[in-house]
C-alpha cells in the first residue's frame, strides 16, 4: 500500500469511527438529531405508511415473493416504523405503470426491472442487462465501486425518483420458442417477448419484439399473440408453464448475462424519512 492510499486508509477509517461514536451518542442520549437534508435522524413517535407497486403479478413465484420479503425485513429493522404494502402488478396500477406511478407519488416505491423504462429513457436498460454483457459479479461491481450507482442515480433523479438495486437473476437462458430455430433466417417474421436491448437485437435480426409483463406471457404463447419468449431460467420458467405451450428450449442467454432487478423510491417521500429508516432500505 502507498503512503498516499495509507493516509487516505486512516483518514476515512477516522471519518467512520466518528460516524459511528455519534451514532451510539445519540442513542444512549434518546435525543432526536437532525440530518443535514434537514430530516430528523430518528423519529420514535412516528409510523410510516408506504406503499410498494410492483411489475409482478400478486404473490409471483421469487420475484414477487422478493418484494414481500423486503417489505417483511423493513417493518423487523424499523421496529414496525415503516410499513410496506405490496401490491401486485394489476392490484394497484397495471404492471408497465409502475414506474410513473412512484414517480408522480401515487405510491412510494417500486420492484421491477430498469429495462421495462426504456420508452422514459433508453438508458435506464443498462442498469438492468446487457446483450453480451457483464455477468451478475460485474454488474454488481461496475455498480458499487465503478460509478454505475451514481449515473442510475443521475438518471432517475430527472423523475424525482432515487433507484436501488434489488435482486440479480444470474445469467438467463435464450428462451422457448413455438418452432425450431436453425438459423437466424428462422428469426425473420417472429414475434418474441423480450424486453430491453435484447429486443434490439431480435428486430434487427428481422423479428418483432414484444414486451409483455410477466403475468401476461403464457397466454399470449398459449394464443399464439407471440411466438416466443426469454424469461428466466429453467426453475421459473416451469413455475410459468412454459413447457406445455412451447416446445424448444435454447440456451445460453445471450440476451440477459444478468439482470439486475431494482428498487425505485419516490424521492420527495424518500427525503421525508429520518435518516435510519432510509438507511434501512
Amino acid at each position: 500500500m502507498s503512503n498516499i492510499n495509507r493516509r487516505d486508509f486512516i483518514k476515512k477509517a477516522a471519518v467512520v469511527t466518528a460516524a459511528g461514536s455519534a451514532g451510539i451518542l445519540a442513542a444512549c442520549g434518546n435525543k432526536e438529531e437532525t440530518a443535514a437534508n434537514g430530516a430528523p435522524a430518528v423519529q420514535t413517535g412516528k409510523t410510516y405508511h408506504w406503499k410498494m407497486v410492483t411489475t409482478w403479478p400478486p404473490k409471483f413465484p421469487a420475484l414477487g415473493e422478493g418484494a414481500d420479503l423486503f417489505a417483511k425485513w423493513v417493518d423487523e429493522m424499523s421496529g414496525g416504523r415503516l410499513k410496506i404494502r405490496v401490491y401486485g402488478g394489476g392490484e394497484l396500477v397495471p404492471p408497465l405503470e409502475a414506474f410513473d406511478s412512484v414517480s408522480q407519488g401515487a405510491a412510494e416505491m417500486g420492484h421491477g426491472a430498469a429495462y421495462y423504462w426504456a420508452g422514459k429513457s433508453p438508458a435506464a436498460q443498462f442498469f438492468c442487462a446487457v446483450p453480451f454483457g457483464m455477468n451478475a459479479q460485474q454488474m454488481n461491481a461496475w455498480l458499487i465501486a465503478g460509478g454505475g450507482m451514481q449515473l442510475w442515480e443521475e438518471l432517475y433523479a430527472q423523475f424525482n425518483l432515487v433507484p436501488f438495486p434489488c435482486g440479480n437473476t444470474g445469467v438467463q437462458m435464450g428462451g422457448w420458442f413455438r418452432k425450431k430455430i436453425d438459423s437466424m433466417a428462422d428469426i425473420k417474421g417472429l414475434k418474441m417477448r423480450i424486453p430491453g436491448l435484447g429486443g434490439k437485437v431480435i428486430s434487427k435480426a428481422g423479428g418483432s419484439a414484444v414486451l409483455s409483463a410477466g403475468g401476461e406471457i403464457f397466454t399470449n404463447l398459449e394464443r399464439n399473440v407471440i411466438d416466443a419468449t426469454e424469461w428466466i431460467g429453467p426453475y421459473h420458467d416451469y413455475l410459468m408453464g412454459f413447457p406445455k405451450v412451447a416446445a424448444y428450449y435454447y440456451y445460453p442467454g445471450w440476451q440477459e448475462p444478468s439482470a439486475v432487478l431494482e428498487m425505485f423510491v419516490n424521492k420527495t417521500a424518500f427525503d421525508g424519512l429520518p435518516t435510519d429508516l432510509q438507511n434501512i432500505i
